[in-house]
């Protein structure tokens, strides 16, 4: 799921030049670095190069990719009707132009002359069917909730598609530039049922590398596709094969050996041994504690603010994030806000509640809401250093005010199960998330939140929040939008069913053969891939 095995946050900046510069505390020692816009422009093109991804994807089924393993190989593969740029502003691809003729309707002109993999030409057709499968229930698409205001999708023209909404939806289009505006062949979606997106089947997209092969625990590799319709984004490699590398140690020592060229999500403890190839650009992740049961301990939301309050996050930061990194002080990062108007830039981090570490007032605050030893068990996995770290710094602050920690080690597909099914979250108060936003808009994340959402997995429910929510997305004024995304967000950081704890920069390692990549949150959906060349 969108989360939550790995961390890519980002450094809390709303802008970003050709390089940005910030300073953390580790290990007693200040830490510099710096966001990088581009990495350099490739001299020449190579035969292939090996990147390493931290775990094997279920299934690279566009509906079913939520995740950051099975995202970043498909972003290079399969395209969306719009596209997410390094700098998180969109603009066409798939589709040429589109418009907005009323409030409930969306028309996208479909490039002309696009090819898939196997050679067939992209129709009005192919957008149809893609997009109505993330509202069809056998397929179950993870997306589904950006599709929850389409009342119908239909062909208006040989290139041409319409999509008609129930009501407005201000985040509708720009998610049309991530995974949910996936285009695939219908040919293929037919022939190849529930088997698309296997090891067997593949996909057959129109991205500028095409499926090549799967083999199950080892790699995965993607092989340039000629004729690719986009000259700009022409691949510079001849192949690119991702290996699945899982345990940290592993992954550096492949970097330091150049048994693999490059990763993206490098393990903090890395950054000093890799920091010749080191690079860090925009996000849009924090990482969370998400509350997954508030009929415990935690269903008092001073409760919450104190657990909050005595945990020491830049300490956190310093131990598991390598010193690079924010205190979060929201869920979501001045990045997403980039697209609001500046007034209301300027009121959101001072309007929302914030909490500083104070264990004398946290626990004063929890002993007032009834905490007298009661017991919270919080779940971890053995997937890297700062899920443990994480959880091992929230288990201190609960033991600060009074609570009893346990905490619970599972398995990394138990722990990957908390994100998709109920019953694997009972008897689980707490467990660590790394959240990142598809579209560079607050709404994203806060939109999780509402009752009923499939990522409210505490089952929180606030009238008031559920209402602002829906007065942003209805909005078809800017200033109107952001207003009611704000209020939304105090809400949340009043109530705090998720506990923000820090944000970092996307983190990059670049062996000293390849350059070109652009380093930014948007590899999940950009095919980044095909900008690397020869340095």
């Amino acid at each position: 799921m969108k989360h939550h095995l790995k961390t890519s946050a980002v450094l809390a900046l709303a802008a970003l030049t050709a390089a940005c510069s910030g300073t953390a505390r580790s290990n007693g020692k200040t830490t510099t670095y710096q966001l990088t816009a581009s990495t350099g422009t490739p001299r020449a093109d190579l035969n292939s190069f090996t990147w390493s991804i931290y775990a094997e994807p279920t299934s690279i089924d566009y509906a079913q990719s939520f995740d950051y393993p099975p995202n970043q190989i498909l972003a290079n593969v399969c395209e969306s009707l719009l596209r997410w740029k390094p700098d998180l502003s969109y603009g066409p691809a798939l589709a040429s132009g589109y418009k907005n003729p009323t409030p409930t309707t969306w028309v996208y002109d479909i490039r002309p002359g696009v090819r898939f993999h196997d050679g067939t030409r992209l129709t009005a057709d192919d957008v149809v069917a893609s997009l109505r499968r993330n509202l069809d229930p056998q397929v179950a698409s993870v997306w589904a909730t950006a599709f929850r205001n389409v009342k119908s999708i239909a062909k208006s023209g040989p290139l041409q598609v319409t999509v008609t909404l129930k009501q407005p939806d201000s985040a509708f289009n720009q998610y049309m530039a991530t995974a949910p505006g996936t285009i695939e062949s219908a040919a293929t979606l037919a022939k190849d049922g529930k088997g698309y997106g296997s090891p067997q089947k593949g996909v057959n997209c129109t991205g500028p590398f095409s499926f090549g092969s799967w083999t199950p625990g080892q790699s995965i590799v993607l092989k340039r596709f000629d004729g690719y319709w986009d000259p700009t984004l022409k691949a510079h490699s001849g192949q690119v094969k991702f290996v699945f590398i899982p345990d940290p140690t592993a992954r550096i020592n492949a970097f330091q050996s150049g048994e693999v060229d490059g990763g993206w999500m490098l393990p903090p403890a890395s950054f000093n041994q890799l920091k010749k190839g080191l690079y860090f650009g925009r996000s849009t992740t924090v990482a969370d504690e998400v509350v997954s049961n508030l009929h415990g301990p935690l269903g008092d939301p001073r409760v919450r603010q104190a657990l909050l309050m005595a945990t020491d996050r830049k300490g956190l930061i310093s131990s598991g994030a390598g010193g690079v990194g924010e205190v979060a002080n929201s869920l979501v990062t001045p990045n997403n806000w980039n697209n609001a108007p500046a007034s209301i830039r300027g009121q959101v981090s001072t309007a929302s509640p914030t909490y500083p570490y104070d264990v004398a007032k946290a626990r004063a605050l929890a002993k007032q809401a009834g905490v007298n030893g009661q017991q919270v068990v919080i779940a971890t996995s053995p997937l890297d250093t700062q899920t443990t770290i994480a959880t091992q710094a929230v288990a201190q602050a609960a033991t600060a005010i009074g609570l009893k920690p346990k905490i619970d080690t599972i398995s990394t597909d138990k722990y990957t199960a908390l994100f998709t099914d109920p019953a694997a979250r009972k008897g689980i108060d707490l467990f660590v998330t790394f959240w990142y936003t598809s579209i560079t808009d607050p709404l994203d994340m806060y939109v999780s939140l509402q009752t009923g959402s499939y990522s409210n997995y505490g089952g929180w429910s606030n009238a008031a929040y559920d209402q602002a929510i829906d007065q942003a997305i209805a909005a078809s004024d800017p200033t109107a939008k952001a207003q009611a995304t704000a209020r939304a967000q105090q809400i949340a950081l009043q109530q705090l069913p998720w506990l923000p704890l820090y944000s970092e920069p996307v983190s990059l390692y670049l062996g000293p053969k390849i350059t070109g990549v652009a380093p930014s949150i948007n590899y999940l959906y950009y095919p980044w891939a095909a900008t690397i060349g020869a340095k």
